[in-house]
């Protein structure tokens, strides 16, 4: 599909997005993002969690080494290890999240700082129990009038999914014009404030400074509200069926559910068939491309420089196991003598 084919990077929203609902990233998926590798395109995060934990699960979630950038903290945080980048940018100070402590102290809400991969909390309960829990990153009771003579990333607060609704309006009377707020609604148990330079767009603006593309050039999911900007701005923004009616708005496209393959079926339909490229695997060189698989057979032969068709039939499983990374892919294969070698449909999942 050429309306992708300028993409250069892909970027996802983490909860509600990459991961289902069992906080797992599926095979399939796990297949997508090796396939848009595969073609030269960079995959990335952009997650309002904070790098450092972020980084911390990629093993458990089975994408560690697949992971080019990663922008946390909701665009605070840039991690880009191919360029020796880790920025942190316009933190709260400290004395700004102790007054937002103090406009929000009755409610039955907790606030979470979280930075170099640990939540640090003033108490510890039932909500930051499974904030924890969920997360996979560990928390700390510290005293939070010390803890906040720094600046910090941002504050968020965790509470029982009943108690949002007071939470988001009681924020709305917080008078400060430095500070902005963003509900996330995946799990309808974390509100966060942060400073209001800082967006998911900005993080990924910084991203194509670094590898010299333009924002147009990415790809973006996302299913929350604090997704909305970067769904807006992005080349090409999509959305998770599972996602906010504002994100389901403001987004190009509309993907199944996190829980659905979404993010790998958009992946497949659209991009690991935007085009054709050509990259490099071990000592040889093959083409990935869209449209008709004769025409396919013959750049890869020209590639390899395979000329006779006994040639060929020696070195066609080397080419079939090229051809099967593609995602989701039905084909078939012919020869120069027997016109067939086989027919195979390969889903991601496998």
């Amino acid at each position: 599909d050429t309306t992708f084919s300028h993409i250069k990077a892909v970027f996802c929203d983490i909860d509600g997005t990459l991961l289902t609902s069992q906080h797992t990233v599926s095979p399939r998926t796990v297949a997508a993002i090796r396939a848009l590798r595969e073609r030269g395109v960079l995959f990335g995060l952009c997650t309002g969690r904070d790098a450092h934990a972020t980084e911390a699960m990629y093993e458990l979630w089975g994408i560690e080494g697949l992971v080019d950038v990663l922008v946390g903290c909701g665009g605070a945080e840039v991690i880009d290890r191919a360029h020796d980048i880790n920025e942190l940018s316009y933190p709260l100070p400290g004395e700004t999240i102790a007054r937002i402590c103090k406009h929000m102290a009755d409610l039955p809400a907790t606030p979470v700082c979280p930075r170099d991969g640990v939540f640090y909390v003033p108490e510890t309960n039932a909500c930051v129990e499974h904030l924890s829990r969920v997360d996979g990153v560990p928390y700390q009771v510290v005293d939070f009038a010390e803890f906040l003579r720094e600046p910090q990333p941002k504050v968020m607060f965790t509470m029982a999914p009943e108690v949002m609704p007071r939470v988001i309006e009681r924020a709305s009377t917080f008078a400060d014009n430095t500070v902005k707020a963003a509900a996330l609604q995946t799990t309808q148990r974390l509100y966060e404030f942060m400073d209001p330079r800082v967006s998911k767009t900005r993080g990924l603006v910084r991203v194509a400074e670094l590898n010299g593309m333009e924002l147009q050039d990415i790809c973006v999911f996302g299913d929350a509200d604090n997704d909305i900007c970067m769904v807006a701005d992005a080349g090409v923004g999509v959305a998770m069926a599972n996602g906010s009616d504002a994100t389901r708005a403001a987004a190009g496209y509309v993907t199944a559910s996190n829980d659905e393959d979404g993010i790998a079926i958009f992946i497949q339909e659209h991009l690991c068939s935007a085009g054709e490229r050509t990259t490099t695997k071990g000592a040889g060189i093959f083409v990935v491309a869209s449209g008709d698989l004769d025409e396919l057979m013959s750049k890869i032969c020209a590639q390899i420089q395979i000329c006779s068709s006994e040639h060929y039939a020696a070195d066609h499983r080397w080419v079939k196991d090229i051809l099967i990374s593609l995602v989701g892919c039905s084909f078939r294969l012919m020869t120069h003598r027997s016109r067939s070698i086989f027919d195979r449909s390969q889903d991601a999942c496998s």
